[in-house]
């Protein structure tokens, strides 16, 4: 198994690519240890010394890391993504993960535009970089979005949401006024 690795825009995290199905359907966000127990990946990644954040995608996994440098963290980390490849288990045990139900109600047909922009404009734009967003709600105007995986944390990420996401939303759906982050 060859495991390719890119850089992303948050320097504690790296994008991991193993060349095969990480998650069939959605993502997968385990900003802690605690957070993994549905995940026999996530929870051998955070196995790892120096390991704290861990995502999963529908063909990559990011990782982010604490105090430890790369260059000591990497190759454990190469090696516990080749562990659970040979081991045969799933990357998420249990029930897949809801899709995005129809929202309705006043602003149904508002809130079914965002969500089909993030989708097909925004959410391939953020997975090249090793993460992923997630719509919270809309009111008044206001768009609440969380970023995730390599995104959180992000020096960039402000930027992302407020000229990239808001200044696209804005243009396609005259409704909405602003975008804003919500911790998770």
């Amino acid at each position: 198994m060859f495991i390719q690795t890119e850089s992303t825009p948050n320097p504690a995290t790296l994008k991991f690519l193993p060349g095969q199905t990480v998650l069939h359907d959605g993502a997968a966000d385990f900003p802690t240890r605690d957070s993994a127990g549905a995940s026999p990946l996530a929870r051998r990644l955070f196995a790892v010394e120096g390991v704290d954040g861990v995502f999963l995608g529908a063909d990559f996994i990011t990782v982010t890391r604490g105090d430890v440098e790369w260059a000591h963290l990497k190759p454990a980390v190469l090696g516990a993504i080749m562990e659970h490849y040979s081991s045969g288990e799933p990357a998420m045990e249990g029930a897949a993960q809801a899709a995005h139900a129809e929202h309705d109600g006043p602003d149904g047909e508002i809130v079914n535009q965002i969500k089909e922009l993030l989708d097909t404009r925004v959410r391939p734009a953020v997975a090249q970089d090793g993460g992923d967003i997630t719509f919270h709600g809309f009111e008044r105007g206001v768009v609440y979005l969380t970023m995730r995986g390599a995104c959180a944390g992000c020096p960039s990420s402000t930027m992302t949401l407020k000229m990239g996401i808001e200044n696209l939303l804005r243009h396609y759906i005259p409704e909405v006024t602003e975008v804003r982050p919500v911790g998770v």
